[in-house]
């Protein structure tokens, strides 16, 4: 079975470069879940887990695009590793280095949780929440209708391709600038959402 899986993501993967979208919406489908949770796990926030998820598929799309991918059949953890490297790159711009386990595929390094820091974060996010929704309603209409869907519909981005009519590519852009103008105007507006 696991061979016909990995069989299965090879193909995809060659139709994908091969101009077929539908085969990265089937991986992303696939894979979403595992990809999110991975991130989640280690940087406890839901927006920049969602940001780095964005930049995961952005990157994946891009090395794919330009024939970077070579990992014969070895889909996931090409995208985990892709996914650790952009979480390590966000602990060394925040000057808080994760701890490595280097332990397995998935689990490539675990972050040494802080229950104290973890609760102030949830009691920060909770306080800010409905600016944000406030905020949300400045983006323009398409980024906002595609931020809603992911966030709070927690619609796949397979769904909110077919909902809205356009590529893989399209919404995964729409939803990366979306959060590139909230972060603008987060800025602007002086909203801590982190610590």
């Amino acid at each position: 079975m696991g061979k016909l899986n990995t069989t299965a993501d090879a193909v995809l993967v060659s139709r994908y470069i091969n101009g077929c979208e539908a085969s990265l919406a089937t991986l992303i489908d696939r894979y979403q879940q595992r990809i999110y949770n991975f991130i989640f796990s280690k940087v406890l926030d839901r927006d920049l887990t969602e940001d780095i998820f964005q930049d995961t598929f952005i990157k994946v799309i891009r090395n794919l695009k330009h024939r970077k991918y070579n990992e014969e059949g070895k889909f996931l953890p090409w995208v985990m590793r892709i996914a650790h490297n952009l979480i390590i790159d966000h602990f060394r711009q925040s000057n808080r280095m994760p701890k490595f386990d280097g332990k397995g595929d998935f689990n490539i390094f675990s972050v040494l949780e802080d229950e104290h820091l973890n609760a102030e974060k949830q009691m920060v996010k909770s306080q800010i929440e409905n600016d944000v929704r406030k905020l949300i309603d400045e983006l323009p209409e398409d980024q906002r209708e595609v931020l809603l869907m992911r966030i709070y519909k927690d619609m796949s981005f397979k769904e909110i391709a077919n909902k809205t009519d356009v590529s893989i590519n399209t919404a995964l852009g729409r939803m990366r600038y979306a959060l590139i103008n909230l972060r603008k105007v987060i800025d602007k507006n002086n909203i801590v959402l982190t610590n």
